[in-house]
């Protein structure tokens, strides 16, 4: 019994309902790691409870737990010992797969499919400084604002009777989002025009269940562009189309002909930057209008502004009813918001709102009703506001410092608008081992492979400045001044004589 002893069991605090809970889950983990093997003979419930400093009453509701689900086994007059369940384990383990997701009987989409990995940018460890795309600064939010618009909008749902709401949204956020973009971008709508969704993300998805005929269906989509986007589209069985972008956006005479669906980040290219030339909106909607073919326009980062007017959007636009207009408060608020929202024409509504319905009814309405108050109010423009000032000085610092130390290779790509830039380098550069030694010395910087679709095009860099300061924007880019370019050379590399900068 001495081994049993030895356990490194961790015992909540006196007076904790856990403790029977915290005592049975480690007893039971003992015994499939084989730690406690079977047939070993367990302490009396006296000497155990001794032993780990519990009441008795814990140690048997532990052991009792443990006897109903076969871990142990009573003998009358002999005591209590480890049950013999690790070949039964085993067993089961194995008839539930290797965890790879190749079982026949799931869908075959997903079969290889796997969550984002760990070293992707939304997903990984920060490095000490960090280029991050695609998250504003949380810090700046006015979250005391928020608590008591929160507080407000508790103190209401408390009076109302508990209820399902309407699965296209709060009917005050659907107009408080109405006149917010009517202002902002001047797209025309009415609150019955707008569903609200749980980011861009499942306005992607919910539009790819609508639109899409499974196996018939083309997608075109920008290349380099967002990968999230086309795996939403894919999931319904689309075929993806890449499509090529320059200095003007989306290359509109490189759209297949069979193209149903057409998907552009007008305002703010993700992941370039640019922006689509007025020449190129209307050959697009011309081509939309022609073609019967819809067009979803991402308007990614287009509070975000430097300098010049910017372009009127697509949607307001279209003569066609052709477009549906992705709008998302991950980044002028915060990403845990989690709220979006579609523009949607009035042919496709009634169809967007049942889709809705389908995959989760409709959005936290205690967090619709403090978004709305918060839009209503105004706070959401001066937010803005305040957030564009503090980014264009950012950017400003990155464009500067990029200029003068890394003109000799990297080459700013013009973007006016985001919370990200993007320098494209020669293509002799390996971009990845760049990347790799930057993250050894503490920097994360991100590489444009990754948005590609098909084989990677110009090698690039990416750098987010929502959550950087300016100060920390100097010192990332003089450690990256000092990292030892990497060169490919037919397949193979070499490491050349040069310094990043």
């Amino acid at each position: 019994m001495e081994p049993l002893f030895e356990l490194p069991i961790r015992i909540p605090p006196r007076h904790s309902r856990d403790r029977v809970r915290a005592l049975h889950a480690q007893l039971r983990a003992a015994i499939l790691q084989g730690r406690l093997k079977p047939g070993l003979k367990l302490p009396a419930t006296r000497a155990l409870a001794a032993a780990y400093g519990v009441s008795r009453n814990t140690v048997v509701a532990a052991y009792d737990l443990l006897l109903s689900e076969g871990y142990l086994v009573a003998r009358r007059g002999s005591g209590t010992f480890v049950a013999d369940v690790l070949p039964r384990f085993r067993e089961r383990s194995a008839s539930r797969g290797n965890g790879t997701g190749s079982d026949p009987r799931i869908n075959p989409y997903w079969r290889q499919r796997e969550p984002l990995p760990g070293d992707h940018p939304l997903l990984r460890v920060a490095p000490r400084l960090d280029f991050h795309l695609g998250v504003p600064d949380a810090a700046r939010f006015p979250f005391d604002i928020w608590r008591r618009l929160t507080a407000r909008s508790l103190r209401t749902a408390s009076r109302r009777p508990a209820s399902y709401d309407d699965a296209c949204g709060r009917p005050a956020l659907r107009e408080a989002i109405a006149k917010h973009v009517s202002f902002a971008r001047a797209v025309a709508c009415s609150p019955s025009d707008v569903i609200v969704t749980a980011g861009a993300q499942q306005a992607f998805d919910l539009l790819a269940r609508v639109l899409v005929m499974p196996g018939r269906t083309v997608v075109a989509v920008e290349n380099p562009g967002y990968p999230p986007l086309r795996a939403a589209f894919a999931a319904f069985g689309a075929k993806i189309a890449p499509v090529p972008v320059d200095g003007e956006g989306l290359m509109v005479e490189r759209v297949p002909e069979d193209a149903g669906i057409i998907c552009v980040t007008p305002s703010h290219q993700y992941p370039l930057g640019v922006v689509m030339s007025a020449r190129r909106r209307a050959a697009l909607l011309e081509l939309a209008q022609k073609r019967r073919a819809i067009v979803i326009e991402d308007d990614y980062d287009a509070e975000f502004r430097y300098g010049d007017r910017p372009l009127d959007a697509l949607q307001t636009l279209d003569r066609s009813s052709s477009v549906f207009y992705v709008g998302t408060f991950s980044k002028s608020l915060f990403p845990g918001i989690r709220l979006g929202f579609v523009v949607a024409p009035e042919w496709a509504r009634r169809a967007l709102g049942a889709a809705k319905q389908c995959a989760d009814w409709h959005c936290c309405v205690l967090t619709q009703d403090t978004l709305a108050a918060f839009i209503e109010e105004g706070h959401l423009a001066r937010h803005v506001r305040r957030m564009r000032s503090l980014y264009a000085a950012r950017r400003a610092a990155l464009l500067d410092g990029l200029r003068t130390h890394f003109s000799g290779w990297l080459d700013p790509v013009p973007s006016a608008a985001g919370l990200h830039l993007c320098a494209l380098a020669d293509a002799s550069v390996d971009m990845e081992a760049f990347v790799d030694k930057a993250r050894e010395r503490g920097v994360g910087v991100y590489s444009l492979r990754r948005y590609y679709a098909g084989r990677p095009g110009t090698p690039g860099l990416l750098f987010g400045y929502g959550t950087i300061s300016e100060d920390d924007i100097d010192a990332a880019l003089a450690i990256l001044r000092r990292i030892p370019r990497v060169t490919t050379i037919q397949g193979g590399t070499l490491k050349s004589a040069g310094r990043g900068a």
